[in-house]
């Protein structure tokens, strides 16, 4: 890995000289002028021509014969040149940017020189891999400044294992090394011009740091040579070595201090450890590198060394401890290495992933400490009085409040988890810890003096206070009062509203994260302690009373952060009333559904939450008329209005208290949209269950399966719940002109559904078709008379109505009733092959009108989209010849087989009479054809003749002999004869009644 670095370090400082060479080479070659030359143009005119910028160093010449320039010619500037005008490069150019990249300078046709093949472009060096210039030049050093360290602390090792010398022969000895190292790092300084590699300092003095850190740490912890103080003031003395020498001969001394200063003690073997002397040691190590890193602006150094620090207080914890003092020593270590070194390192850029991390680390092994400690008065004394001293430390220095907020979760974490706390006992803790971690914050704030980290702090410590406290004592009985509780909650709630009102009094402009720490706290409390004195069911009335505060403080003041707050507080009540008792069943009444639920309570608790919303929308509302999230809470306002009618109103009226929401919201503030729009939709889902279940029926006989009286909609379910939606959305549409075009086109197309749903549920009951017999015998009937009433209804909006979208209305009925005639009477339920009763006389039956509202309605097509759309007229006429052919041929039929068509077979007779019938209908569209000019009609009479021919041919021919077959042959012969020359005297008619061209 140090090749790797020490390859990849050379690299980019070659690079570094590469750059540094090019924008050199750049600079020098924009500076020379250019060189320009005139050829005569084509026209004899003189015309300037630039080269192109030279290259450095490189003489671009030219092979072709210049004109000299004359005495008066001043050549214009490059700039000045178009860009269409600019002259191609040329084969100088060309060989000008081939010999860029040659390092030797080509002048008068000189021989190129030898180069330099380290050398590239503009003389830079060219960085070759050199396997014995790295492992044999550059790697060494640092290896063996390494292996001195290591040397010194294994031979101190090896003479105690031998008992070569006595423990202060050792120690002396090995002081005496490590000052020879550091004297050798000094020398190598000063010689630096004969030595000329500063890595041979660097290596001789983190050698000689690392054996004095040793050497102190067995002097004092190995063999108690000397006292806790000397060892302190040994240990010091080589940390402030340590950073001086880093500063005089740079990183790589420290590093190797870094790996030296904690090696130390894993390699030197004692007896036992002193945990306060080795925390001592470890912060000192941990707290001298740190300030290094911080000086030379090298902060990982620090988090390095943080690390380390870290990982030695895992392993004190799985020595133990032996008592108060070692738990002292190891907590106020955790205390430095977890908040005060972090909050130093980077106090002003605010916290970093590794401060959190080792905040973190610090805070777990402190937990240990405690816990192991047995959660004593005196184990929480030790820890409360590291706190203060934080507490002081952070009121006196801002840079250290993070030490006192990781401690005030520590503390927090630790009441959470003790074990039966005697109630005094965790009282006089507790409240120790919400005065230093939460007053504290308060009074710096009083003083103007708090920031960002302590108002959160104090705000997090009261609530999560309370938290813990009420986990410790409290009860989940939703029927047990806790006043008791509810006085340490309501105290706690006070810290952060005092906060708030301060930070209220003293800007005028709120900030986000302050006022919702402030306020969560605040209100989170004050819901606990009126929870506390009262039953589950009145939370929600609680939370809307806190909601309707924060409204009226956004009233005041209309700020992002109390904007936001607000809504939190609003969608903590709605969801407060989704978790108390009784929900279900008043949710289950919204929707029709019966149940228990206490009609009092119910009434009270929705009142409060719609109340409550209703400020919401108030206030945000006083700020600009068009705010958007005042929509959003007018809309779930009018939700909560609904759901408070629906715990006292019959089921059944429930889509009229919707309907009238709408209307009444549209007719105070019509631009409420939200509003009304809510209550709309509320009234259009009760009218979507019984609109659903006759669309459902309509998809059913489409596809065959008879629409009976049972299935419409009732009377009853009309009046309902379909009319209040129908006439709820046909206000709106009507009223509410401001709406765009396409909203208010929605509205009245699901108008005009919802009534064709309830005129047609109405006419199905009035037929009351209710079995399939009924279906047989009046089921024509009813289809005709429906198709009528569609026509009938086009008739009258083509004839009366002015709106822009009649003629779309119109055709729109047209188009239903042809689309009911054409799948239900012709192709479904046709009497041709269903069962159903025409009529007993004939001609006076349902026939005729049927195919008659059917080809009214063709009539209708025709004149409204026969104008405008040319190919639509024969198709129209097609389908009136066909229709008219089929309602002759049932005609004939019901003479021969009465009321049902398909019961009785089709005689001889009748067959050769439904083919003269083909013949007389097709001489008639003819006549029609030829009358009118139409020649759709005559083409028809074509194709219906030629069917009635192919008819006679094939099936009635075959089934006659003698002279009937004779005189159906004659007819037939006649006929066409007949057709043919009236059709040839049409056609000629026409032909001399259009001019030639040579008339016109």
């Amino acid at each position: 890995m140090i090749g790797g670095f020490a390859l990849l370090w050379d690299r980019i400082k070659g690079l570094e000289r590469r750059i540094s060479g090019l924008e050199q080479s750049r600079f020098d070659t924009a500076a020379q002028p250019a060189n320009p030359q005139v050829t005569p143009g084509s026209d004899g005119a003189e015309a300037a021509d630039f080269e192109r910028a030279p290259m450095p160093a490189v003489q671009l010449e030219t092979q072709e014969q210049q004109t000299p320039v004359e005495a008066d010619a001043t050549p214009e500037p490059l700039s000045d040149v178009p860009p269409e005008s600019a002259p191609e490069p040329t084969a100088a150019h060309a060989q000008a940017w081939a010999t860029e990249a040659e390092p030797a300078l080509v002048e008068d046709g000189a021989a190129p020189q030898p180069q330099d093949t380290d050398k590239g472009p503009s003389g830079l060096s060219r960085f070759q891999f050199d396997f014995e210039d790295i492992f044999g030049r550059r790697l060494p050093i640092w290896a063996g400044g390494i292996a001195l360290a290591i040397s010194g602390i294994f031979l101190v090792r090896y003479s105690i294992e031998a008992g070569l010398i006595t423990p202060r022969v050792r120690v002396l000895l090995s002081i005496v090394f490590g000052l020879g190292l550091i004297a050798g790092a000094e020398a190598a300084f000063r010689f630096e011009e004969k030595l000329r590699d500063e890595r041979v300092r660097q290596a001789l003095a983190g050698a000689g740091l690392a054996t004095l850190f040793g050497s102190f740490y067995l002097a004092g912890a190995g063999y108690g040579l000397i006292g806790a103080g000397a060892a302190f003031i040994g240990l010091a003395a080589v940390t402030a070595a340590a950073i001086a020498l880093s500063h005089r001969f740079g990183l790589p001394c420290a590093i190797v201090g870094l790996v030296g200063g904690f090696a130390a003690p894993v390699l030197v073997d004692s007896d036992g450890a002193n945990v306060p002397l080795l925390a001592l040691y470890l912060a000192l190590v941990t707290g001298g590198l740190a300030w290094t890193g911080q000086r030379q602006n090298r902060p990982w150094l620090g988090y390095a060394a943080m690390a380390a620090g870290l990982g030695w207080g895992f392993l004190m914890m799985l020595g133990g401890f032996g008592g108060t003092s070692d738990i002292l020593a190891f907590g106020g270590y955790l205390i430095v290495l977890g908040t005060v070194l972090p909050a130093f390192m980077r106090a002003r850029s605010g916290p970093s992933l590794p401060q959190l991390a080792a905040g973190a680390i610090a805070t777990l092994q402190m937990a240990y400490l405690v816990d192991d400690g047995g959660y004593s008065l005196l184990t929480w004394g030790l820890y409360l009085l590291i706190a203060g001293a934080l507490a002081y430390l952070g009121w006196r220095h801002p840079a250290l409040r993070a030490g006192s907020a990781v401690a005030a979760a520590v503390g927090l974490w630790l009441l959470a988890f003790w074990p039966s706390p005697e109630a005094s006992e965790f009282a006089l803790v507790a409240a120790a810890i919400v005065a230093i971690f939460a007053a504290v914050p308060l009074a710096l704030q009083w003083r103007g003096k708090a920031m960002l980290m302590d108002i959160v702090q104090l705000s997090a410590v009261a609530l999560l206070g309370g938290l813990v406290i009420f986990l410790q004592w409290g009860s989940w009985n939703p029927t047990l009062m806790q006043p008791q509780l509810a006085l340490v909650m309501a105290a706690l709630a006070a810290i952060p509203a005092i906060s708030f009102w301060l930070h209220w009094r003293s800007h005028n402009k709120l900030t986000l994260p302050e006022t919702c720490a402030q306020l969560t706290s605040a209100g989170l409390l004050g819901l606990a302690a009126g929870n506390l004195l009262t039953d589950n069911w009145v939370a929600p009335i609680i939370a809307s009373a806190i909601t309707a505060g924060f409204a009226g403080l956004m009233h005041l003041r209309q700020q992002a952060p109390l904007h936001i707050m607000t809504w939190a507080a609003a969608g903590l009540s709605l969801i407060i009333l989704t978790l108390t008792p009784g929900f279900t069943d008043e949710l289950g009444q919204l929707f029709g559904l019966a149940g228990d639920a206490d009609s009092l309570h119910a009434i009270l608790r929705w009142t409060a939450v719609a109340a409550g919303m209703v400020l919401v929308w108030a206030a945000l509302r006083s700020a600009k008329d068009d705010n958007p999230s005042a929509l959003v809470a007018s809309a779930i306002a009018a939700v909560l209005t609904y759901g408070v009618a629906a715990q006292f109103v019959p089921a059944n009226w429930l889509g009229w208290v919707a309907a009238a929401g709408a209307i009444g919201v549209a007719a105070w503030r019509e631009r409420e949209f939200a509003g009304w729009g809510a209550f709309l939709v509320i009234a259009a889902a009760w009218a979507l269950i019984p609109v659903s279940s006759w669309f459902v029926a309509a998809l059913m006989a489409v596809a065959g399966i008879e629409f009976l009286a049972l299935d419409a909609v009732s009377a009853a379910d009309l009046f309902l719940f379909v009319a209040p939606a129908a006439l709820a959305t046909g206000l709106v549409a009507w009223r509410l002109d401001h709406l765009p075009t396409p909203i208010r086109t929605g509205l009245t197309w699901i108008v005009a559904g919802m009534a064709l749903v309830a005129i047609h549920s109405l006419y199905k009951g009035a037929w009351g078709i209710s079995t399939m017999s009924q279906f047989a015998a009046l089921g024509l009937g009813e289809r005709t008379v429906w198709q009528a009433l569609l026509l009938a209804g086009a008739i009258v909006i083509t004839k009366f109505a002015t709106h822009p979208y009649t003629r779309h209305a119109s055709l729109g009925l047209i188009a239903a009733s042809l689309a009911h005639f054409l799948w239900f009477t012709l192709v479904m339920h046709n009497p041709l092959w269903a069962s159903q009763h025409v009529g007993a006389l004939p001609i006076v039956n349902w026939i005729v009108p049927a195919y008659g509202v059917a080809l009214a309605g063709l009539v209708l097509a025709r004149q409204q989209i026969g104008e405008r759309i040319a190919l639509s007229r024969p198709i129209i006429d097609a389908a009136m010849m066909a229709l008219v052919a089929i309602m002759a041929i049932s005609l004939l039929r019901q003479f021969f087989a009465g009321s049902l068509l398909n019961e009785a077979p089709i005689g001889q007779t009748e067959s050769l009479l439904m083919s003269l019938l083909g013949i007389v209908l097709a001489l008639a569209f003819l006549w029609w054809g030829s009358r009118n000019t139409e020649r759709s009609w005559r083409v028809g009479s074509l194709v219906l003749m030629l069917l009635a021919v192919l008819k006679v041919f094939l099936v009635d021919a075959a089934g006659l002999d003698g002279l009937l077959r004779i005189a159906s042959f004659m007819a037939l012969g006649f006929s066409l004869i007949g057709i043919g020359w009236f059709y040839t005297r049409q056609l000629k008619s026409e032909r001399a009644a259009t001019p030639s061209a040579q008339d016109t």
